[in-house]
């Protein structure tokens, strides 16, 4: 990875930039500040990575990125995706590159503590219904030795897939579960972050070549 810096704030950029469809789609079955909450937590941790030298290492990168969000994001979206970076950043120590394989162990690594921090599984109607496919697609293309670059395709229309497959689920996890079926025909909007942060890493991938 070319600058893992610039990777985390080209995420942070499109997170924000995608703030009012994440808010619009969490107004119709959640608290509707989950948008608002991202985007502020993006900022935070853009403005963190200002702060931090050019050569620090992916993990030093990736625990400052957990630790922004979880500082400075309401409900239980900054827990959640703080967590999945700390638990990558436990995994990236002492690693230089992202390959398949690392990627691989970050999504696992995440999804775990993911699961673990909001007591979730998958067909819950949650970022989960996105990350755990994903995961699935990375393990695949490890064993078959996949490259990134096609990896990164696969997974994008598997997480496009799991983001339509929480508008036939209803939701039993947060504010939506109150609605009970109600909350069927929306989309999730952790689903629809998640998947936004995958578009933008690849959108990454293929800008540094």
């Amino acid at each position: 990875m070319a600058n893992v810096i610039d990777f985390i704030k080209y995420i942070g950029e499109e997170i924000i930039k995608n703030k009012q469809l994440l808010t619009d789609l969490d107004q119709a079955i959640g608290d509707g500040d989950h948008g608002i909450n991202m985007a502020r937590g993006f900022e935070a941790v853009n403005s963190k990575m200002d702060s931090l030298p050019t050569t620090a290492d992916i993990s030093t990168v990736f625990k400052t990125v957990g630790m922004a969000l979880i500082s400075s994001v309401g409900g239980a979206s900054g827990p959640l995706y703080g967590t999945a970076f700390l638990r990558a950043a436990g995994v990236t120590q002492g690693k230089d590159i992202i390959d398949v394989d690392l990627a691989e162990q970050i999504l696992n690594a995440a999804v775990n503590g993911i699961k673990e921090r909001g007591k979730a599984v998958t067909g819950e109607k949650t970022m989960l219904d996105v990350l755990v496919p994903v995961h699935k697609e990375f393990i695949k293309s490890r064993e078959n030795n996949v490259t990134m670059h096609d990896t990164l395709v696969n997974a994008i229309a598997v997480a496009k897939e799991g983001v339509e497959y929480t508008k036939t689920i209803p939701a039993t996890k947060g504010r939506a579960s109150y609605l009970g079926d109600r909350s069927l025909g929306h989309q999730d909007a952790g689903a629809t972050s998640s998947y936004i942060i995958l578009q933008a890493v690849f959108d990454y991938y293929e800008k540094i070549g």
